[in-house]
């Protein structure tokens, strides 16, 4: 019994746990606690159910499920924590404990095999599933769709996410992405940028023009022929081995570039790739690599700003524009300056920071889908500090931000009179490279 509580206390990282010591800083920052106001849903709350099942005194794992399932992992606690509790180790942990135990359904699990192991790692799979959205648009089904009520028969509220949805590319553009493009003028840097999964799929248009600008301050820009899916999705589903196998793949993947930088363009993405030093740090062969990896690892806002900006941009007077954080920008790569930087370097933006400007707005990865309602809850409260910033552009920095910011709008009917748009676009049209 004895080795079987050590094992477990193990798995869970409870060694960890001890440095929480009930203080409730992390409550007022904790959005799934500020909305459902129940200790249980609170960072602090989870920890010590953690520490409880650790040390035996909770049996039944089953415990943990709905507070770890309910949070987004935000980590937005770890940044107001002061005694540096590693929050998102424990709950990566917990959740990989409950689903090494769990049973799923013959249907849960073909569902979770197929996606995990078949669809996001594989190029092909995520490039199929960006042309069949496109030929869903070409052929006119779209339209018959949405003038049906089928969208609203769909399971899990996906009609809504089908509305917003960016306009797809064509399999003709896809097939001829350039694996290199030189920089402008003098070359300052060499960077290979991650495209990730669900970008390249379905927000492959913001890849080629984030390219195009580390092209125009400098940067001779690379793409990885074998890169594949960053892990984050298979980290947070508690599929921790599934992680660290996409981990090594893509730190193999970019050593064949000799890069300064490794960029990307995607929050989530960006927060994964800067602690694969952290996956494999208990990998003797892979350790180093991957700590270096992730010292390499950029958001592509970090390296338009080192090459020192744009020049010539087109004038904006009196716009007003507000930018939505992503909650793994701010509180695991720590980068909240460059993009605030990079919009108020256009001219006559007028910037306007929303309050609770940190709080997430709910999407945290699929949460948004397998946890609607919830979801929504913590949207509205966002979409209520936005609106009293009266901006008419939304910037965001993570593709998961930039749906659920979309909803938002939709929501509150203000898709008229509001735009929302990844950093990239908005600077991308101000350089008049768009």
């Amino acid at each position: 019994m004895n080795r079987t509580i050590e094992q477990l206390k193990q798995e869970l990282h409870y060694d960890k746990t001890n440095k929480c010591v009930q203080c409730g800083y992390c409550l007022p920052v904790c959005p799934t606690y500020m909305s459902m106001g129940k200790e249980t849903h609170s960072p602090r709350g989870r920890i010590n159910l953690v520490k409880m099942v650790g040390e035996g005194k909770i049996k039944d794992l089953s415990v943990l499920e709905e507070p770890l399932n309910l949070c987004l992992g935000c980590r937005a606690c770890e940044t107001a924590c002061p005694t540096g509790v590693e929050y998102g180790s424990i709950l990566e942990a917990a959740r990989a404990a409950l689903v090494k135990r769990k049973t799923f359904s013959s249907p849960v699990r073909l569902v979770r095999n197929t996606m995990f192991k078949k669809v996001f790692p594989s190029k092909y799979m995520m490039g199929l599933t960006g042309n069949s959205y496109w030929l869903y648009e070409k052929t006119g089904l779209q339209k018959v769709v949405r003038k049906s009520n089928l969208l609203k028969k769909l399971p899990f509220h996906l009609g809504e996410f089908e509305t917003i949805m960016p306009k797809a590319i064509s399999p003709k553009q896809r097939s001829h992405f350039s694996s290199f493009v030189k920089a402008k003028g003098e070359r300052k840097y060499t960077v290979a940028f991650f495209t990730g999964c669900i970008m390249d799929a379905m927000f492959r248009k913001i890849n080629e023009l984030s390219i195009q600008l580390l092209s125009e301050v400098g940067c001779d820009v690379y793409i990885a022929e074998k890169q594949t899916c960053c892990g984050a999705l298979h980290a947070h589903s508690g599929e921790m081995d599934d992680a660290k196998e996409l981990a090594k793949k893509n730190i193999a993947a970019f050593e064949d570039v000799k890069a300064d930088y490794i960029v990307n363009n995607s929050g989530g993405c960006g927060a994964m790739l800067y602690e694969y030093g952290h996956l494999l740090k208990a990998e003797p062969e892979w350790a180093e690599k991957a700590e270096n990896f992730s010292l390499k690892s950029k958001d592509i806002s970090q390296i338009l700003v080192l090459c020192g900006g744009f020049r010539n941009l087109t004038t904006r007077e009196g716009e007003r524009v507000t930018y939505q954080r992503s909650c793994h920008m701010t509180n695991v790569q720590k980068i909240t300056n460059e993009p605030v930087e990079l919009i108020k370097s256009i001219p006559g933006v007028e910037f306007v920071e929303m309050k609770d400007a940190a709080m997430c707005c709910g999407s945290a990865g699929i949460y948004n889908i397998v946890n609607y309602d919830e979801s929504m809850e913590i949207l509205d409260e966002k979409m209520k500090h936005m609106k009293e910033t009266k901006a008419s552009v939304i910037i965001t920095t993570n593709p998961g931000c930039l749906i659920q910011m979309k909803i938002g709008i939709e929501r509150e009917n203000l898709s008229s009179s509001v735009k929302v748009l990844h950093l990239i676009e908005y600077l991308a049209d101000a350089t008049g490279v768009l």
